[in-house]
């Protein structure tokens, strides 16, 4: 599959280049233009995009229209070097260039793919997954970003810009249906009020069946999940008092209600290693079986969207998101004042079924939720000085955010049960299948299936075992609360020097101080795992913890090693999440600082007027923050001996800390401009230190952040402080080409290769001290996750007139291929997706000037099946340490049953549009 897509590349390549560079905005009273070169601002000046010295790509509007995009994961058509997905949520988003970005499941981590609607910073991706009503284009800026924007962001950005209010009476209007029961409307209204003042309303409803069925064990439908049914409006006032001052005031409603977001199972395999490599499929899974007996049902073909689910949990997501902005500026002659000010609330609820099968293993009430609290201001003054010869900018930017998580993870009916049956059934190497018809909660069962162990252990496994097995339904979280609040400011400039009329030197540099204050507030009624913690004492291995304790080496008799496991399993099952009555007494309390230069320095030479060569070098920054995720508290980063096992202290909040993300990028390019023709080529290089990863274990989220040794790794797996560097390194080229070879038609696109790769020999920290945690031993010397390293698109366009009354026909195409990549962070090779190809087509009949249109359209027409986020199935697992087919290389590692789950992308898609304006 590798080797074809490097074929179609070069094929695509052929055609042309990427849409987002290709198009000047086609208006709804005009024709196609001609040119082929659109003006953006990314560098806060309007300039021709061929004369920006960085790598940047502009989709205009008609571009997003014709692809179908109604939010920014549909950028992915149109933009090569970017990947965003959707995973547990759709407030749960994470954006990729370059190979580079954050896992968004977990709300403590800003992402490193900056989002900014209209000037105001959404301080996580997800916020861009929503409609997006009328806009004029997206920039979508690659590499470190911090001396032109408000918020610093350490892989690149996305820059979202809206249709301001027009002086014009105007309107338009859109009804949409499709597959699925899809229904959309779309609207927008907008004139002027006075001379000097101008409104606009435009506003977005959608609603839509859900691509999964949900199904009972006897396979009858009994619901679907993953629709739609949301609302968007958004209401803008223009006030130009006078020629040098303009005043532009925006408010937004964004209201969601959604079943979302369903998981089928990938891999339910049972495989264990063979002599000389590989290994070999058991006739079960063992896991699979427990859970079958409590109602799982296994889909043969994952992609037949048949689900199965606890009665009664579903999957539930709401979410309201409003803002009001203000963006006054002002021109004093010599100088342009801008001010962007803004508030943002955004709250989300996301509940139900957290085990995604069948059992009632886990769920969330629906009490848990997110909100933010955001308020921003930004300040700016740019202007020229010395005859022309410098154009500067001077900023300052302040941003206060208050976070809540309230988080309300509890244990479902079949989870003492489920638990135990998994710790019995990892016992029991190879399989017979006889233990999964053990009553696990049965005292007798349980004794008879321990395992012999050292003198004295077989009470204290029994008595664990059947505390675990008598775990109640609904124990857990009873209103778990993070909060964090973070203040934010910064002073940048950015600076321009026309050295000579083709020359130019451009600087910039930025610093950023950053305070975050942590706290959190536990309720738990899980008396089990309190239980299971107290220590008596006794010599000998007398109880729990002890005996979890005990150093295994080779002279231990392979009994005692069963029960060290199963004390383990235990512990770890009792206590899930660090989930103790314990935490409540916890007074967690932290606070961080940290304050930090970036900046950028670019020279730009224009040989001639159609040819622009430029080399930069940017050090970008992230800040740093705090997982929101109790599970981490008191991890040492080896986790040897789990944190669990113990009552946990205050101080061990320090152990949720994560450090800022730094990056040193450095980048030539290329930019040629004909009237009918464009090419831009980059080439890039990006460092990562402290590269913040999070990845989701099977239990629960570890963040940690990823360095690399230059030398040796110490038994301890730590490294000298001296010889810590990059540990993930971003390097590619990046070529974009498009053509207007006659009137009325367009072939656009693009093709990036970007191989982001880990360092050989890892470590979890700076100073080198932490060593890398086991969860991500697959990490040294691999190719991040959801980082394809091959990526083309293409599409093209043929607008022809029809006979001389004005119409004119519209025939496009566009599509996106893919070479093979892992979509989990932890790299486990069951969440490998192959190489793919996505395309798009819409066919339509437009009225003179573009008054009306009827359009015929499709989305993933070939109806290709792929993954977004492969993860493991939670807790479904024999293994502690999840074990799967990456782990057979691991010592004492004898089988892999690991589930593994995957939040599916959509499927074929397809409909019909009526458009029209005034």
């Amino acid at each position: 599959m590798h080797k074809s897509l490097w074929m179609i590349s070069v094929g695509a390549i052929a055609l042309g280049s990427n849409v987002p560079v290709a198009w000047a905005q086609e208006s709804a009273t005009t024709a196609d233009p001609e040119s082929i070169n659109i003006i953006v601002t990314a560098t806060r000046r309007a300039s021709p995009l061929s004369d920006v010295p960085i790598a940047v790509s502009a989709v205009t509007a008609q571009a997003m229209q014709n692809s179908g995009a109604t939010d920014i994961r549909s950028l992915n058509q149109l933009a090569p070097s970017l990947l965003l997905s959707s995973t547990g949520s759709e407030a749960n988003a994470s954006a990729r260039v370059r190979g580079i970005g954050t896992v968004g499941d977990n709300p403590g981590l800003e992402s490193s793919v900056a989002v900014f609607i209209d000037g105001v910073y959404r301080s996580r991706t997800g916020a861009g997954l929503n409609e997006l009503g009328e806009i004029e284009r997206v920039e979508v800026l690659r590499g470190p970003q911090g001396t032109l924007f408000g918020r610093n962001a350490s892989a690149g950005m996305i820059n979202i810009i809206s249709k301001a209010p027009e002086f014009t009476l105007g309107g338009k209007a859109e009804v949409t249906y499709g597959n699925y029961d899809y229904w959309r409307l779309a609207g927008r209204i907008t004139g002027p009020v006075t001379d000097k003042l101008a409104l606009s309303l435009d506003g977005v409803w959608s609603k839509r069946d859900g691509f999964y069925d949900l199904v009972d064990t006897s396979g009858n439908k009994v619901g679907d999940t993953n629709d739609r049914d949301r609302y968007f409006l958004r209401g803008q006032a223009l006030l130009e008092p006078t020629d040098a001052l303009s005043i532009r005031l925006i408010g937004d409603y964004t209201n969601r209600d959604e079943s979302c977001c369903g998981a089928a199972y990938i891999e339910t395999r049972e495989r264990r290693p063979v002599a000389g490599g590989g290994y070999s499929t058991a006739p079960f899974n063992r896991i699979a079986a427990i859970l079958a007996g409590q109602g799982s049902v296994f889909a043969a073909d994952p992609y037949d969207r048949d689900l199965t689910i606890t009665p009664g949990r579903n999957y539930v997501s709401k979410l309201e998101d409003w803002g009001v902005s203000g963006e006054i500026n002002y021109d004093l002659g010599d100088a342009k004042l801008t001010s962007i000010t803004a508030y943002r609330d955004y709250k989300s609820q996301d509940y139900g079924d957290y085990d995604y099968s069948g059992a009632d293993l886990l769920y969330r009430d629906p009490n848990t939720y997110r909100q933010f609290r955001t308020f921003t201001q930004e300040l700016r003054a740019q202007g020229t000085a010395f005859h022309d010869v410098l154009d500067w900018l001077v900023g300052g930017y302040y941003a206060h955010e208050k976070l809540t998580l309230e988080d309300n993870i509890r244990f479902g009916a079949d989870y003492g049960a489920f638990a135990t049956c998994r710790l019995l059934a990892g016992a029991s190497v190879p399989s017979t299948g006889a233990e999964n018809a053990l009553p696990c909660n049965n005292a007798t069962a349980l004794q008879a299936a321990i395992p012999l162990t050292s003198a004295g252990a077989n009470p204290i496994l029994l008595s664990g075992l059947q505390a675990l097995a008598g775990i109640p339904s609904g124990a857990g979280d009873q209103a778990s609360i993070y909060r964090q609040k973070s203040e934010n400011w910064a002073l940048f400039t950015h600076n321009i020097v026309h050295i000579t009329n083709r020359i130019d030197l451009t600087l910039g540099l930025r610093y950023t101080h950053e305070t975050k204050k942590f706290s959190s507030d536990f309720s738990n009624n899980n008396d089990t795992c309190a239980a299971l913690q107290t220590r008596n004492n006794n010599p000998g291995l007398n109880d729990l913890v002890d005996l979890a304790t005990v150093s295994i080496n080779a002279s231990t008799p392979a009994a005692t090693a069963n029960a060290v496991n199963l004390a383990r399993g235990i512990l770890t099952l009792g206590c899930l999440g660090n989930g103790s009555t314990s935490l409540n007494a916890l007074n967690l309390r932290d606070k961080i600082s940290d304050g930090q230069f970036s900046g950028t320095a670019v020279l730009s030479w224009k040989p001639v007027d159609e040819l622009l060569l430029y080399g930069s070098y940017s050090k970008g920054y992230k800040a740093g923050g705090y997982n929101l995720d109790r599970f981490q508290l008191g991890s040492t980063g080896l986790n040897a001996v789990p944190a669990v096992f113990a009552p946990r202290t205050d101080a061990d909040v320090t152990s949720l800390r994560f450090a800022a993300e730094k990056v040193d990028a450095f980048e030539i390019g290329l930019k040629y401009n004909q009237p009918k023709w464009s090419a831009n080529i980059a080439a890039f290089r990006q460092e990562f230190k402290n590269f913040q990863l999070n990845t989701f274990n099977g239990t629960s989220f570890v963040v940690q952040n990823i360095n690399g040794c230059d030398s040796a790794l110490t038994a301890a797996r730590t490294c000298d402080s001296g010889d810590v560097g990059p540990g993930l390194i971003s390097q590619g080229v990046e070529l974009e080409l498009s053509a207007t070879p006659v009137r009325n038609v367009r072939f656009a696109g693009g093709f990036t290769y970007a191989r982001a790769k880990f360092a050989n020999r890892l470590v979890g920290s700076g100073n080198g001290a932490v060593p890398l945690d086991p969860a991500l031993f697959l990490l040294p010397g691999s190719i991040n996750s959801q980082a394809p390293e091959v990526v083309t698109t293409v599409s093209a366009s043929w607008t022809p007139p029809l006979g001389s009354s004005g119409l004119t026909a519209l025939f496009y195409v566009d599509g996106r291929m893919s070479s093979d990549f892992n979509t989990g962070s932890d790299l486990f090779p069951e969440k490998r997706q192959d190489g793919y190809a996505l395309f798009n087509a819409r066919i339509g009949i437009r009225g003179p000037q573009q008054r009306w249109a009827v359009e015929f359209w499709g989305q993933n027409i070939f109806n290709q099946d792929y993954t977004q986020v492969a993860f493991s199935s939670p807790l479904q697992s024999s293994s502690p340490d999840q074990s799967t087919i990456g782990q057979f290389g691991r010592p004492g590692n004898v089988m892999a049953n690991q589930l593994i789950s995957a939040y599916l992308a959509e499927p074929r898609t397809y409909g019909i549009t009526l458009r029209g304006s005034f």
